[in-house]
């Protein structure tokens, strides 16, 4: 470790002087020798450095939603070039530069943190060997070595020697009760943090390998973080849990308001903006314009969640506009349906058909009462031809004959004889 620290010694008086300038500001407040004052200096430290990684932590949300909505594609040039490794390799890169996409974006802020976090350890080492690092002059150096948080000294660790621990005026259960509780800490915060990211800001719908990754690295960082933590100054453990408390806090900002499309979070969140749309009859804010916009924008790529949310605005008398807003949607305009397409709310009235009287009903009508015709009986009356036509309009009179009777009171057909024209025997054979 000390040979890693080493080679971050050029970052290592940037490091030391802001640690400096804050622990004046702190101690002016505490103390100059108080553990409250050289911890809260380190623990500025972290949130200056995180706010300047802020612009890499916003890449490293773009890269990890890219990567996301590339597994299904990844997956199908894995099989099909799985017998050649090279051209794998140039499809996945092709992949990458059509979509913009850079896996390595999603390990920017913590690699972007290991300069500074190596260059801390560096003068916190040095605190503890007694030497003067950066600009931590001797007097510094005296005041950071009498700072103890909650008993444990700056610059002690959870492997430190009782003749170390006696020198810096701390025992060593202290220590180590302190330094334990810190890795604890350290590692549910980065469990929790992980975990987060796994249950409620993925994508359900989609299956892929980046999943499972996710979530081996869920329970794989807690466990880094307790076997390198026993090695860490206890200074250096109040850096690493302020960067993990940090990420946790900012994971779940990003979860809240940007989440992932498809996952809970999603959900949970439109089902927030529904809420305020009706209230309000109007977005608040540029976020929530950005979000209504992006929606109507996919059409029929919507998800369920997002259709749920078009027609929750419909039905609430709302509607979603291209550029973001939402306006009152009166019930004779056409309303836009989930898919993306418009349907009328008007719709033609339904024929209904008579209902069907009984026997008895029909023999109890009065005479001279036509019976009422139905919608699907053809009507008696003469249709006008269209002009040109040759039809010729026949006299209702002789539209039917009357049947004749045989004698005896039956007809042909009663009588067993076919209707129409008759077949002629055949003449027999003398």
């Amino acid at each position: 470790m000390d040979t890693i620290a080493s080679l971050f010694s050029f970052i290592t008086w940037p490091v030391s002087w802001v640690i400096v300038q804050f622990h004046t500001v702190y101690g002016a407040i505490f103390g100059p020798d108080t553990g409250w004052a050289w911890g809260l200096s380190i623990v500025s430290l972290v949130i200056l450095i995180r706010i300047c990684l802020i612009p890499l932590f916003v890449k490293q949300i773009k890269a990890t939603r890219g990567m996301q909505t590339l597994q299904p594609e990844m997956k199908k040039i894995q099989e099909r070039y799985k017998n050649d490794k090279q051209r794998q390799s140039e499809e996945m890169m092709k992949l990458y530069k059509e979509t913009g996409t850079n896996p390595l974006s999603s390990c920017l802020p913590i690699l972007a943190q290991s300069p500074f976090f190596f260059a801390l350890y560096h003068v916190l080492n040095g605190i503890a060997s007694g030497d003067t690092i950066g600009a931590v002059n001797q007097d510094l150096l005296e005041s950071a070595q009498k700072a103890h948080i909650f008993g444990a000294p700056l610059a002690s660790k959870f492997f430190s020697s009782e003749s170390d621990v006696t020198a810096l005026s701390a025992s060593l259960t202290d220590v180590r009760v302190v330094t334990a509780i810190m890795i604890v800490l350290m590692s549910a915060s980065q469990f929790f943090t992980q975990r987060q990211l796994m249950t409620k800001n993925v994508d359900t719908t989609v299956k892929t390998p980046f999943m499972q990754q996710q979530k081996m690295l869920m329970y794989v960082f807690p466990v880094m973080f307790a076997v390198f933590g026993v090695n860490f100054p206890v200074g250096v453990l109040v850096y690493w849990l302020t960067t993990n408390v940090w990420t946790m806090g900012q994971q779940m900002y990003v979860i809240r308001n940007n989440p992932t499309p498809g996952s809970k979070a999603q959900a949970a969140y439109l089902e927030r903006l529904h809420k305020s749309l009706t209230e309000h009859g109007k977005t608040r804010g540029r976020g929530q314009k950005a979000i209504v916009k992006a929606i109507v924008a996919k059409g029929r790529d919507r998800n369920e969640f997002e259709r749920k949310f078009i027609n929750g605005l419909n039905k609430s008398g709302l509607a979603a506009q291209p550029d973001g807003n939402v306006e009152k949607n009166d019930a004779a305009v056409a309303a836009q349906s989930a898919d993306g397409t418009t349907a009328a709310t008007t719709t033609a009235p339904k024929r209904q058909q008579p209902k069907r009287q009984s026997k008895s009903q029909r023999q109890a009508r009065p005479a001279g009462e036509s019976e009422p015709k139905t919608s699907l009986e053809k009507s008696d009356e003469p249709q006008d031809a269209e002009p040109g036509s040759k039809q010729e309009s026949k006299p209702a009179a002789a539209a039917k004959k009357p049947a004749q009777k045989s004698g005896g009171g039956r007809s042909k057909a009663q009588s067993g004889q076919r209707k129409g024209p008759q077949r002629p025997k055949s003449p027999s054979k003398k």
